[in-house]
């Protein structure tokens, strides 16, 4: 057994761990106490904290089982010919995602689309959500228009609200699989972001039975006043639910794009004639937004991406006094790394983005002057660090987050920015409930949110760490998962 708490134990294992009402009641050498109630048997596993991941679109994530996947395609041809015999869904549409044009050799075009897929909608997500590929059948049936088929930002966010709306009866089985599925990977909570009024969806779930995950919903601007007047507040429990299994989160507002979309408000600006980027709410608004929401005791969770983005939400916790996240915090710049941590502003970052876009970075971002993915910088300038995958961005997986946070690499491939990289306590840390400076730990009181893992992850390589086998996950003293 290992973990943070165990170097309050006397000695090295094997250690008996007692569960009693959902707590860790005592931790004592193997075979010292003898056993009450139902035994598991560890059978020499390693245990860990539960593991969370700080960023998720959860019906989005899900419904990816019903989508094309389009992450391998090379060009706008090819993605749209991915799409010409893609299957049709009960809605009528077809739909892909996942796709990455940014080093695409050709631009996506509505006559290139339209080509390829007909008069059947047809929409194809990219990677990181902020812009989607229509065709003509799809742009009639939104009742939107593009010369080149092309939406970004709102228009794009709108239309994958759209997709994403899709029955009950279909999406909440699909949540449920991926909960199972990220169980089985050791997560015992998440953070919901997806862009909907969260509470009925979560109210509707529990009252069918979901009971596998904790779950902090967010909650985004259209819905603020809503939220404010049903007296919402962080922490909260989910209005009408037996327990806190599911509690309100963060106010979530997106500031600006993406780095894929090349939208990110950035200080210089991208090759190629797309500017600086953009920022999507101005600091007049994202301060109403802030100070509402803070003054009715909701968390701010903000996305910024752009060093401009980041440094505007820092400016904004600083003037409203409102405590949460800065969602991404992928481009900072060297005198905002300090900020977080004054202004007790939790960094909410995705490791696998850094691999994802690594490339690109090294492309888009040459000129920038800010830092590109500063884990380490914000982590020794005192940042309380949150990982996280953003899926379906990424895979809802805490070891390949960790891995990438802690060896800066995957496929083989040489480690990019290794002087990012963190320890793998600090990673480990970063992906239990509290985050890096608050971490939940095995120890005599703490919850039993527990993982044994069949490795000691101190000892394991990239490829270990990022495949490690879960052999049981609990929360509250419940199994969910057993290998």
């Amino acid at each position: 057994m290992a973990g943070p708490g165990s170097e309050l134990l006397p000695d090295d294992g094997p250690f008996d761990v007692f569960l009693h009402g959902g707590r860790i009641a005592d931790i004592a050498p193997a075979g010292v106490l003898p056993p009450t109630g139902a035994v598991l048997d560890a059978d020499g596993a390693w245990m860990l904290p539960g593991l969370w991941d700080h960023h998720v679109h959860v019906t989005q994530w899900a419904l990816v089982a019903e989508r094309v996947p389009l992450g391998h395609t090379a060009s706008a041809a090819e993605a749209a010919h991915a799409m010409s015999g893609a299957p049709v869904l009960a809605d009528g549409r077809r739909i892909g995602t996942g796709f990455r044009d940014a080093f695409w050799p050709d631009t996506p075009s509505l006559e290139l689309l339209d080509a390829a897929t007909g008069e059947i909608p047809t929409y194809l997500i990219n990677a990181d959500v902020h812009s989607v590929w229509l065709n003509s059948a799809a742009l009639r049936r939104e009742g939107v228009s593009s010369d080149d088929g092309m939406l970004r930002e709102q228009p794009a966010f709108e239309i994958s609200r759209r997709l994403n709306a899709v029955d009950p009866a279909i999406a909440d089985p699909l949540v449920a699989q991926m909960a199972q599925r990220a169980t089985a990977r050791g997560v015992v909570g998440i953070v919901d972001l997806d862009m909907a009024w969260n509470e009925e969806a979560w109210q509707r779930r529990v009252a069918t039975g979901f009971d596998a995950l904790r779950v902090r919903f967010g909650i985004y601007p259209e819905h603020l006043d809503r939220a404010i007047a049903a007296g919402l507040r962080t922490g909260d429990a989910l209005r009408g639910a037996p327990d806190d299994l599911v509690q309100v989160g963060a106010l979530k507002v997106i500031t600006d794009g993406s780095l894929g979309t090349r939208t990110a408000a950035c200080t210089h600006p991208y090759p190629g004639g797309h500017d600086h980027g953009m920022l999507t709410v101005g600091a007049a608004e994202l301060l109403d937004l802030m100070t509402r929401a803070t003054g009715a005791g909701l968390a701010s969770a903000i996305h910024a991406i752009g060093d401009v983005a980041n440094t505007q939400a820092l400016d904004a916790f600083a003037v409203t006094g409102a405590w949460g996240t800065i969602e991404h915090a992928q481009l900072v710049a060297h005198a905002d790394l300090p900020r977080f941590a004054r202004f007790g502003v939790a960094a909410s970052v995705q490791p696998e983005h850094a691999l994802d876009d690594r490339d690109l970075t090294d492309a888009l971002w040459a000129e920038q002057t800010a830092m590109a993915y500063p884990l380490r910088s914000l982590h020794d300038a005192g940042a309380t660090l949150l990982l996280g995958s953003d899926a379906p961005v990424s895979p809802l997986d805490p070891w390949a987050a960790m891995a990438g946070a802690v060896f800066r690499t995957r496929d083989g491939r040489e480690a990019w920015r290794p002087d990012e990289a963190l320890p793998l306590s600090a990673a480990l840390a970063a992906s239990t409930a509290g985050g890096s400076q608050r971490p939940s730990a095995v120890a005599v009181g703490e919850s039993a949110d527990l993982v044994l893992c069949a490795a000691d992850p101190f000892t394991t390589d990239e490829a270990e760490l990022r495949g490690m086998e879960v052999r049981a996950t609990l929360r509250a003293g419940r199994i969910l998962h057993l290998a």
